[in-house]
């Protein structure tokens, strides 16, 4: 796994390249070009600040709209992760260099977007003046966030060489995962109902999305934590993720140019 990471270093100019194609793919004959990245987030924030107005709906909006945006990072990734590799099928099978880099490539295009996406929601925030207090602590969930997420994308990556039906199981899983996150609902919900005992709480949080979504609320509203154990569950969950996809692509690699 170091020489993994090593060749990764030494191909890094590659790497950005690929990046950056990604980025123009995405926006490709749009108008307005990267600028989405800014306008989507936005025009989110209206359509939900409306809806809930006229729906009467006793929401917290800054918290609905943080886990949307940190949920949308990841399905993003996930969804690209998936033609990482069948996508490349004339670089992999005619070019030597590290495989790796593919789905690396389609998690940081996202991380460029999402990031962009943040400018828009911490304005947002100030302007509801919500508890940035804590928000020092944001780099640190984002690293767990795209660990994770590199993790999950080099499994997806990996098993849609093998199995085509990846991509349909994956929408199904996606969302599963969803429901099974607090992206539209509080961690509370879960955590202080006597119907959910201890047991339950920690198989809760052995979720690592649990994990990333309530720290991004720690970070950026100034919601207290639900203790130092259950966010550290979160953590050892997505780096072990990640340790598990590095492993399985590593190992799946060198079959990638037979199977396609």
């Amino acid at each position: 796994m170091f020489s993994a990471l090593q060749d990764v270093v030494r191909h890094r100019e590659l790497l950005w390249i690929l990046v950056g194609r990604n980025l123009k793919i995405r926006y490709k004959n749009s108008a307005l070009g990267f600028f989405w990245s800014l306008l989507a987030p936005l025009f989110m924030i209206g359509i939900y600040t409306v809806f809930l107005k006229l729906m009467k709906f006793s929401m917290n909006l800054p918290m609905l709209v943080t886990g949307i945006i940190a949920w949308q990072f990841a399905a993003m990734s996930l969804g690209d992760s998936l033609h990482a590799i069948v996508g490349n099928a004339n670089l992999v099978t005619k070019s030597a260099f590290p495989r790796i880099i593919l789905p690396l490539s389609m998690v940081l295009a996202n991380v460029v977007n999402f990031l962009l996406s943040c400018i828009v929601l911490i304005v947002y925030l100030v302007v509801e003046r919500a508890d940035l207090s804590h928000a020092a602590w944001f780099p640190v969930v984002l690293i767990v966030h795209v660990s994770l997420v590199t993790g999950v994308a080099l499994l997806f990556s990996t098993a849609n060489v093998f199995f085509r039906d990846t991509e349909h199981l994956v929408s199904m899983i996606l969302l599963a995962w969803f429901f099974l996150t607090p992206v539209i609902y509080p961690d509370a919900l879960v955590l202080e109902n006597p119907a959910f005992p201890a047991a339950v709480q920690a198989l809760f949080f052995a979720n690592p999305m649990t994990g990333v979504i309530t720290g991004y609320r720690m970070a950026l509203l100034g919601w207290a934590g639900p203790g130092t154990a259950y966010l550290l569950l979160s953590v050892v969950a997505s780096l072990s993720i990640l340790l598990l996809g590095l492993f399985v692509f590593l190992c799946c690699q060198d079959r990638f140019g037979d199977e396609l």
